[in-house]
């Protein structure tokens, strides 16, 4: 009789420790699935002019985001950026462009000045924000998504230099992060573009 009630004893520890633990894993689970990966439709920021630029009027578009600067060697990609938007912007593609002076402060002039020389130097089209800071403790809004895996569901990353760039799908959730030094037109931006 000892050795059943013994054996009762242990099975129900036994049930009750695997409750437990399916009570610990439907809760992580679900915490999981309310960790729902945001998109970039939730931002709203200042264009170069100062007026509201709200991501989600770009609904439906890929969309290619870059930290530019007036300053600096890879600058002479504001040409490659322009040529792939006049080409593809009518097939649902845009370029944002975000000057920043987070880089051996490459982009010092105000938003008046870096719309003035985009335009007279490159003949930017693309629209192009207010200044903002991509690193560090000032980052925009914008950026934290960009960057942090938790709010884009895809990676983290850091911005390591001027012109690195986001590739946003059509659902505006980020694909792909491309270095600074790959040039807007290589095949691997091109074929993301491209591809239906």
């Amino acid at each position: 009789m000892k050795k059943i009630i013994l054996l009762f004893g242990i099975l129900i520890i036994s049930s009750c420790k695997n409750q437990a633990q399916n009570q610990v894993l439907t809760a992580e689970t679900s915490q999981t699935e309310t960790m729902e990966k945001q998109n970039i439709y939730q931002f709203k920021v200042q264009d170069l002019e100062g007026k509201e630029f709200d991501f989600e009027s770009l609904k439906g578009k890929k969309i290619l985001v870059v930290n530019t600067a007036s300053k600096c060697g890879l600058t002479p990609q504001y040409k490659d950026l322009e040529a792939i938007y006049k080409k593809y912007k009518d097939q649902n593609f845009v370029i944002v462009g975000f000057p920043a002076n987070n880089f051996m402060s490459q982009e010092p002039g105000t938003n008046e000045e870096i719309g003035a020389f985009c335009q007279k130097n490159y003949g930017v089209t693309f629209p192009m924000m207010s200044k903002v800071s991509v690193k560090g403790n000032d980052m925009s809004e914008v950026y934290k998504f960009l960057t942090q895996k938790s709010k884009n569901g895809l990676q983290d990353s850091e911005v390591e230099w001027n012109f690195q760039k986001y590739l946003i799908n059509e659902n505006g959730e980020l694909d792909k992060v491309i270095s600074p030094s790959v040039l807007p037109t290589d095949d691997e931006i091109v074929s993301w573009i491209e591809k239906k």
